[in-house]
């Protein structure tokens, strides 16, 4: 998947100013697909002169003007013609290109306390981001209102999704503390 159909899902749902679209990337997709601040505002430019989008400036008084974005009807096409098509990578490539199980699985090179002490730092990443998760809930509840009830679903499931492997995970170095600590 690229940035850009996360924007269009994003944008169809409602119409957005970059600010708002760089602050749900930031509040709720940001364990789904990171973006960076400037990658979304160059995205959308793509976009828009790829005819996918509208943008349309809003004169403030006492802010500065913002720039509201909406999806056009090829940009919803181009949005349905992604979700029906297959999954590109069927495998599941989930945790490709994960350097935190890379070293792990080099550990054995270190010596137990470097060992533990990786193992700890993980633990100590998703106990804190066990916290900031509850914020992706919040943002769902929040934006409730403003949906209906078919697609908040969907945005729950998702949020589900990474909850189970957040704690998957936090099972998981829990688990091989453990191991290594009860290793001579």
């Amino acid at each position: 998947m690229s940035l850009k159909y996360g924007l269009l899902g994003t944008i169809n749902w409602k119409s957005m100013t970059g600010y708002e679209l760089d602050r749900e990337f930031k509040e709720s997709l940001q364990y789904i697909w990171h973006a960076t601040t400037s990658q979304i505002y160059s995205e959308l430019g793509k976009m828009e002169q790829d005819g996918w989008l509208i943008s349309e400036r809003v004169v403030q008084d006492e802010k500065p003007n913002r720039r509201v974005y909406s999806i056009t009807e090829k940009g919803r096409a181009e949005l349905l013609e992604w979700l029906s098509a297959p999954e590109i990578n069927p495998k599941g490539d989930i945790i490709a290109k994960n350097a935190f199980l890379l070293k792990v699985l080099f550990a054995g090179y270190t010596s137990k306390e470097s060992s533990l002490k990786l193992l700890h730092s993980f633990r100590e990443i998703y106990l804190a981001a066990k916290t900031a998760k509850a914020s992706v809930r919040e943002a769902i509840a929040r934006d409730e209102t403003d949906t209906d009830q078919e697609v908040t679903m969907y945005w729950k499931l998702v949020a589900l999704h990474g909850e189970i492997i957040h704690e998957a995970r936090l099972k998981w170095v829990e688990q091989a503390i453990k191991i290594v600590e009860a290793e001579r």
